[in-house]
């Protein structure tokens, strides 16, 4: 028997060997899109991409068979309330050709809609999502053993597509479509993959509308039957569904499209099947501490001179703050250490909050969310490349204890279910980053997490974590009431 298997992998267990075979049986079994000639017209068909030998295919079957059965108490089961909107979201889709999983993170969306594809018997599917996930994503459709073919891609990559025979689309992270008043690029390549398609579509999102209702309308852009596909344009949209207002930008006086009405959820009620963490039976725990430490003299001058100049010129770089919205920025970035300069160059200034994490969390499995570029480069300066990785999957197969995520590109579709804390290098923003990216260890078994927010002593972190925490995006209205209690 073992020799009729492919053997097993030092420190694999049977669930590793379940994935890999499964992984080189879908290298192997890789498909291209060819154009033949028939009836004197040329036509698209799917091919096998290469030549593999039927004893090779039939030796890694013989494989993920023997592993998936050793594994079998592991096998993957849907919880109740999935099951109850799998059963749901086919009745819409079949209806509509459309349905949009509103579920909150942690609440399984992924198998969730992986066991909708189940049920409409396809042949092909396409799941769109963003780059760091899409490994986890691949190992749910793996252990769910489907008959259909699924390709995983990021939004970046679209344009590598090299076909659009697709039965079902999923949009992983949808509202990342719904940018307003003007479409995406992405948002347009969405449309154009679903018009040549003609693949229903789920969409899916823990947050479909973060900061607008007007952001809906993009989202279901490509689709022919989309409940505002009679409004041509998001302008014949708004007209109907925005309460439009202006606003002063650089002097200037231009609409304000943000201010969408309740009408816009009210129309997606049939098609939008809604999940909270709460409904799915979670009770976790978020315990929040802010950790506040001293501000470095050189920190302190730095912030004084561009606060009083709005200028600092040094021997070969300058940092200008001549606007309200440049000084909040650059005084954001200084206070975690970092400075981008005029010229586009950045630097690292300081890395006493790098050194104060990696005294204060020895030996515990950390999550780290950093905000600029430069504070990865610090952590990276105080941290080796064993004891830190930037790879979701290092941190989760090694016995690396820190893995460093960006707040926006992390702050989704990430599961930090294995760190013991959550530490935040800085703080964005944005409300949606706060609340989204903290929830990053939450699982339904999971009762009690604990979050660190790592502030300099009378920094901007403080004044910003006050208004997300309200679930208001921190602005510069909210800086210049702030600016004369810096420092």
């Amino acid at each position: 028997m073992y020799s009729e298997i492919v053997e097993r992998k030092l420190g694999y267990n049977d669930y590793d060997m379940y994935l890999y075979c499964l992984r080189l049986m879908s290298i192997l079994t890789m498909e291209k899109p060819t154009t033949i000639k028939m009836d004197r017209r040329n036509e698209q068909i799917i091919v096998p991409k290469f030549k593999i030998e039927t004893e090779i295919i039939n030796r890694l079957q013989k494989s993920i068979e023997y592993y998936r059965e050793n594994m079998e108490n592991n096998k993957v089961e849907f919880r109740d309330y999935q099951l109850e909107i799998i059963a749901k979201g086919t009745e819409v889709i079949n209806k509509y050709g459309f349905v949009y999983l509103a579920m909150e993170v942690r609440t399984g969306k992924t198998l969730t809609s992986l066991g909708i594809c189940n049920n409409l018997n396809p042949t092909r599917i396409l799941f769109v999502t963003k780059k760091k996930v899409i490994t986890n994503i691949e190992n749910d459709y793996y252990l769910l053993n489907s008959s259909y073919k699924m390709e995983v891609i990021n939004y970046e990559s679209l344009h590598k597509l090299e076909h659009t025979q697709f039965n079902v689309i999923i949009l992983d992270e949808a509202h990342c479509l719904g940018a307003f008043p003007k479409p995406s690029n992405r948002a347009k390549q969405i449309k154009d993959l679903i018009r040549a398609s003609k693949a229903k579509v789920i969409f899916l999102s823990g947050t479909p509308t973060p900061e607008s209702y007007s952001q809906m309308y993009h989202q279901l852009y490509g689709l022919p039957r989309s409940p505002f596909a009679q409004y041509e344009s998001f302008y014949k949209f708004a007209k109907d569904y925005v309460n439009i207002k202006q606003k002063k930008i650089n002097s200037l006086m231009v609409n304000d499209y943000s201010d969408g009405k309740q009408k816009i959820l009210d129309v997606m009620q049939p098609y939008m099947i809604s999940l909270s963490q709460k409904e799915a039976g979670f009770v976790t725990e978020v315990e929040e501490q802010i950790l506040t430490i001293p501000m470095p003299q050189n920190i302190s001058d730095l912030i004084k001179r561009l606060k009083k100049d709005l200028v600092v010129q040094g021997k070969q770089e300058v940092i200008l703050a001549d606007t309200p919205t440049k000084l909040m920025s650059k005084i954001h970035q200084i206070c975690s250490g970092t400075v981008k300069f005029e010229s586009g160059n950045s630097m690292v200034l300081n890395t006493q909050k790098a050194e104060y994490i990696k005294k204060l969390f020895k030996d515990k499995r950390i999550g780290i969310f950093y905000k600029f570029k430069e504070e990865l480069n610090a952590l990276k300066q105080v941290f080796t490349k064993d004891e830190m990785t930037t790879e979701l999957s290092v941190f989760e197969d090694t016995g690396c204890q820190v893995i460093a995520l960006q707040i926006v590109s992390g702050r989704e579709g990430i599961s930090l279910k294995n760190a013991d804390y959550i530490v935040y290098y800085n703080i964005d923003f944005s409300a949606t980053s706060y609340w989204q990216s903290r929830d990053r260890m939450t699982t339904k078994d999971r009762a009690y997490n604990k979050v660190f927010w790592l502030f300099l002593e009378k920094g901007i972190e403080h004044q910003i974590y006050k208004a997300v925490k309200q679930k208001k995006d921190y602005t510069v209205n909210h800086f210049k009431k702030d600016l004369l209690s810096l420092i």
